[in-house]
């Protein structure tokens, strides 16, 4: 699989900017950033993400909700998804990937990291 673009589902201004630097800058990936599931559901598709990075916790819908609507989709359903959290006890994590999730990257992440984090997960999960 060629990774490419990636959907951003986080609702803090200042994690999004700082996941996107990270991403294009460092990864060299295209980014879109969705500020909410809602967004995220109304502009995934024309996106057209080859890997969903979603923020576990947010208001309304959270990331779990966001990516089990997203899977509705038959043009998202096989797209692979990773969680970003705080939350990384091994029994949360497990919860995570028993949703169809890749992974868990920890917040707070190290920008110059973060794309190596995302490219890891994504090739053991291939």
């Amino acid at each position: 699989m060629v990774l490419q673009r990636i959907l951003l589902v986080e609702d803090e201004a200042d994690i999004q900017a700082v996941a996107r630097v990270a991403l294009e800058m460092v990864g060299g990936f295209e980014v879109q950033v969705c500020s909410s599931g809602q967004q995220a559901l109304q502009e995934a598709e024309a996106f057209s993400p080859d890997l969903l990075v979603l923020d576990v916790m947010m208001p309304g819908m959270d990331g779990p909700d966001t990516l089990k609507a997203l899977r509705e989709r038959s043009t998202l359903a096989e797209v692979p998804a990773i969680f970003m959290t705080a939350k990384v006890q091994p029994a949360e994590v497990e919860y995570y990937r028993s949703l169809g999730a890749l992974g868990v990257i920890a917040k707070p992440f190290d920008p110059m990291m973060l794309a190596n984090q995302v490219r890891q997960l994504v090739e053991e999960g291939a």
